[in-house]
């Protein structure tokens, strides 16, 4: 494929803030932003949001020494002419344009162009579990009084369109009780429910809900929680500070606080339960904890951390951002790394997303474990949709 076209503008993401658009032959992709983000992402844009549309404008003036695309391996020349030239942003915006226009130019799905094996393996094929924020706190909620953890999750072992009726189910009936508990209801920037309550009663709530969606639908739904904990760990004092009840614990306390919970509530899953450098705090609780421990903040989509968490059996699953890294072949690569060590794989979304779909169609084409992504939204739902029907026409 020849890259005839290639333009940049700004668009407003989900919370209104602006992002970057690419658009290679006719095929438009867009970068989310993160809110709540790790220490260790790649910078969005080389100086800022500007200065990266001004360079992909200028890239139509000299597409004859762009090398033509004939697969997603060939992203590398992509990668090796701007990789060092614009931000992660702009660079996954790009290389998800260059594979979309792939696909129409071959007249194959997306998910093909990612991984052409697929194509010839679907009776092995399997969708991601749908993980879906339904409780919000931390970062992402603007209360003043609100859940120290990030995000309360819900996870059902279903089908795409299946996962989306008892997730949604999930989120109605949160939304229910909470309303009984507290007359003032709201969503944060996730659209997840907003509360004062503590963590532990919300746990309480999310235990409540899953059983109830549980004896309606007769589907069983896991609990998790992204705790986020390097948004309230001082690193000079060292301590984890709980704000709603004002508490404060040492390391040593936190891994067992943490511990306990997911034994209290079963929990299933458990994302950045410590702070962002704390990969064998990460390690004590992968050792001790009957649940998946996720890194995000702590892997943050980086191939040389990941490695690191691996090397020291800090996780037993990854959080995967493609707008972390920017490079498409750097997120393949983290992907296939962490299937060989038997390290689960979620692909997800960010607090400020766009309408693009594209991660669905990488979720399923990279055979990701699970994709977190709220149900509620239409920037979500673009992609909840998209899976949906992907497993439709498959079908």
């Amino acid at each position: 494929m020849r890259i005839k076209e290639v333009s940049a503008r700004i668009i407003l993401d989900s919370r209104k803030e602006e992002t970057i658009e690419v658009s290679v032959n006719a095929c438009r992709s867009s970068a989310p932003s993160g809110k709540s983000k790790g220490k260790y992402e790649a910078k969005p844009y080389f100086r800022n949001i500007q200065h990266d549309v001004d360079f992909i404008n200028s890239i139509q003036k000299k597409l004859d020494k762009i090398p033509e695309i004939y697969y997603f391996g060939d992203l590398e020349k992509i990668e090796k002419l701007f990789r060092k030239k614009i931000g992660a942003n702009t660079l996954f915006a790009l290389e998800a344009s260059i594979l979309k226009a792939l696909s129409v130019e071959k007249k194959c799905e997306l998910w093909q162009v990612i991984n052409h094996k697929l194509k010839h393996n679907l009776n092995e094929a399997k969708f991601p579990r749908m993980i879906s924020n339904t409780i919000g706190g931390g970062a992402h909620s603007s209360n003043k009084i609100k859940p120290d953890f990030q995000e309360f999750l819900v996870v059902c072992n279903k089908n795409p369109a299946l996962n989306f009726d008892i997730n949604r189910k999930c989120y109605d009936e949160a939304g229910v009780v909470l309303k009984n508990i507290r007359m003032d209801l709201g969503v944060n920037d996730e659209n997840a429910w907003q509360t004062d309550l503590d963590n532990e009663r919300v746990l309480e709530v999310m235990r409540d809900i899953t059983e109830n969606v549980h004896d309606e639908s007769i589907t069983y739904v896991d609990v998790g929680i992204d705790v986020a904990s390097s948004q309230f760990y001082d690193k000079k004092k060292k301590k984890y500070f709980y704000k709603n009840r004002m508490k404060e614990r040492n390391r040593e306390e936190q891994i067992k606080y943490i511990t306990e919970l997911s034994e209290k509530y079963n929990l299933f899953y458990l994302e950045d339960p410590l702070d962002e450098e704390d990969f064998s705090g990460f390690a004590e609780l992968v050792r001790h904890a009957k649940c998946f421990i996720v890194g995000d903040d702590l892997t943050v989509t980086n191939l040389e951390r990941v490695k690191k968490a691996l090397s020291m059996n800090a996780i037993t699953g990854i959080i995967v951002k493609p707008n972390q890294t920017g490079s498409l072949i750097e997120v393949r690569k983290i992907v296939e790394l962490c299937k060989d060590r038997g390290v689960k794989v979620i692909i997800s979304h960010r607090s400020g997303e766009t309408l693009d779909r594209f991660i669905a169609d990488l979720a399923f084409g990279l055979q990701a474990d699970f994709i977190k992504i709220p149900v509620v939204g239409e920037e979500r739902l673009s992609k909840v949709k998209r899976l949906v029907g992907i497993e439709s026409g498959l079908r």
